[in-house]
């Protein structure tokens, strides 16, 4: 039983370094779509506004998922699946609510706040470099 717990603890570790891999992805991600993109558009507040409030979603998003993931670790096959399932309904729902009152009130771009979100794509694909990367600067 004491060794389940510190497989359980050993994992949470992980994901927890996983996830500031991801952060620092997604922060590195939102830095070069910022310094590069925003020179090609005409309303540069409006892009820089809805880029910074998609990064911060896509940062929200990949907190939200390990909070999914270790709760549904706790539960068995059938309850897990069904936790993992709405956890993504929600994170879907946030993404269309907030995208949709982008839309609506024009605060901010929604397309560069969806370039933002994908922020989060773009870390994940790119976190064995970020992880190489952390792991040499920790030494």
């Amino acid at each position: 039983m004491a060794e389940n717990a510190e497989k359980t603890a050993n994992s949470r570790m992980k994901l927890s370094e996983t996830l500031a891999e991801l952060f620092a992805g997604i922060a590195a991600a939102g830095l070069l779509f910022q310094t590069t993109i925003v020179w090609l558009v005409k309303d540069r507040l409006s892009y820089s506004v809805g880029l910074w409030i998609g990064v911060f979603l896509a940062a929200a998003l990949a907190w939200h998922m390990q909070r999914g993931i270790e709760s549904a670790l706790a539960l068995g096959e059938g309850g897990a699946q069904k936790a993992m399932r709405t956890q993504s309904l929600i994170r879907y729902a946030a993404v269309v609510l907030i995208l949709g009152v982008l839309m609506c009130t024009e605060a901010a771009n929604p397309l560069s706040a969806f370039l933002g979100v994908m922020t989060l794509k773009v870390a994940a694909y790119l976190q064995p470099v970020t992880h190489k990367v952390i792991s040499k600067l920790r030494r």
